[in-house]
């Protein structure tokens, strides 16, 4: 992470999952639940009420070892206005890499690039891993989760329940660490929207 001059109080990447087993239907509903929930009141004054009264954040949309993309790239939020202008443009964003499978390992050495290039400082950063499956393909998510917690980063995670009634075990071991790191569980797409809410609302708080 860049040794930047604090501007923000918390830094914040979004990482959602695009593999095959997040159908066209249930990306619109992430989407769509995500922009809902930095809408919430609570949540926005968390993201706007810090001592430098801002928060930077970014969108990443991750599948395959090799399909990552940056939905919406990094956006310091300093007023209700942008903050709205940021939940329209994750709201309104496209399904841009191939249905493939799930490579956590390599999302989070995407998310580790970001944070290199992110354009601001900031006094805390949460990466937010939401999906519906464990790591089958690319590098180890253990190996990056350590690195990006040793640079001060906290990595949570959303686990769809969908498919996997397991899988907050396996964040738990493998994705998730950090200063109160936390994996949250998400029984279905339809509840994803309160789920991230209740998420948010707890990272910003």
């Amino acid at each position: 992470m860049q040794n930047l001059t604090k501007d923000t109080d918390l830094a914040l990447i979004l990482a959602f999952d695009g593999s095959a087993s997040v159908t066209f239907e249930s990306f619109g509903l992430i989407a769509s639940g995500t922009a809902a929930a930095l809408r919430d009141p609570t949540v926005a004054q968390g993201l706007l009420a810090g001592p430098h009264g801002a928060s930077g954040c970014t969108l990443l949309l991750w599948s395959g070892p090799k399909d990552q993309e940056v939905l919406v790239e990094w956006t310091r939020i300093s007023s209700p206005a942008e903050l709205e202008a940021f939940a329209a443009a994750v709201e309104n964003v496209p399904r841009l890499v191939p249905a493939g499978t799930t490579a956590i390992g390599a999302a989070l050495l995407a998310c580790e690039q970001l944070l290199n290039t992110m354009p601001f400082g900031t006094a805390r950063v949460i990466i937010d891993v939401a999906g519906d499956g464990r790591n089958n393909e690319g590098p180890a998510p253990t190996l990056v989760r350590d690195r990006l917690i040793d640079a001060g980063a906290t990595i949570n995670g959303l686990c769809i329940l969908h498919e996997e009634a397991d899988l907050v075990d396996s964040y738990s071991r493998e994705v998730i660490g950090g200063p109160g790191a936390f994996a949250l569980r998400c029984q279905n797409y339809t509840a994803f929207a309160d789920a991230m809410r209740q998420k948010l609302r707890q990272e910003v708080s």
